[in-house]
């Protein structure tokens, strides 16, 4: 073994295997995808409270990614030992919206693609997506869901209050029902013919009627 073999290190040589402008456009172009992907999932997002941390955690998993497949492409041996050590990590963050699903595979994807060179696809296949996410999710419903609350005495008076929801509604859905002695909750899902609610005042002053709460709602009901 000569001095020169002793410095001739397989480190030493993986330093030119990905060229420094190689790395600055793909992490430039990661970090305009991943920003891309972040501010869709602003405009789209619609939960009860906005994680301003998840849509940064979309941009730098975006840039991450993109910075191992770089490694994995330009090295078979450490493609073999990245997927041994990536296969021991375990994630127990849970997911609130199932829309956020699809905006963290479409950062790994937007990652990978990118990556691989495929910078064509990686841009139109996220401008796509970007559109196609803003279209549907954002679209609205011409009737707008509510639920009904209401507190009833007996029987009559809870079929009187369904009668009248029926005719006054586009449409009225019993969601649960709760009967104790002298008292009847009713939870109903209604459609209103517009936006006027004044109805739940008429509904309040029935007879047997003691409580009427109208609650807008985003259409996933949890009974």
């Amino acid at each position: 073994m000569t001095f020169n073999d002793i410095f001739n290190s397989s480190f030493l040589t993986n330093v030119t295997s990905v060229s420094i402008l190689d790395m600055a456009i793909a992490m430039v172009l990661a970090f305009g995808l991943g920003l891309f992907i972040f501010y869709v999932y602003k405009l789209t997002y619609s939960g009860v409270m906005y994680s301003a941390s998840f849509g940064v955690t979309l941009i730098a998993l975006t840039m991450i990614t993109t910075l191992v497949i770089l490694a994995v492409t330009s090295n078979v041996v450490l493609s073999l030992g990245m997927v041994g050590a990536l296969s021991i990590v375990r994630f127990r963050t849970a997911i609130k919206e199932p829309l956020d699903i699809a905006f963290l595979f479409w950062s790994i994807a937007a990652g990978i693609v990118l990556a691989a060179g495929m910078i064509p696809l990686a841009v139109f296949g996220s401008v796509m997506i970007g559109i196609i996410l803003v279209i549907f999710v954002n679209r609205k419903s011409h009737t707008n869901p509510y639920i009904v609350v209401i507190t009833c005495a007996d029987h009559a008076s809870e079929q009187a209050v369904t009668d009248y929801l029926k005719k006054n509604t586009v449409r009225s859905a019993v969601k649960s029902k709760t009967a104790q002695k002298g008292m009847v909750e009713l939870n109903m899902e209604i459609r209103l013919k517009d936006d006027n609610t004044d109805f739940i005042n008429e509904i309040a002053a029935m007879e047997g009627v003691s409580h009427a709460v109208l609650v807008s709602y985003n259409g996933e009901y949890m009974g």
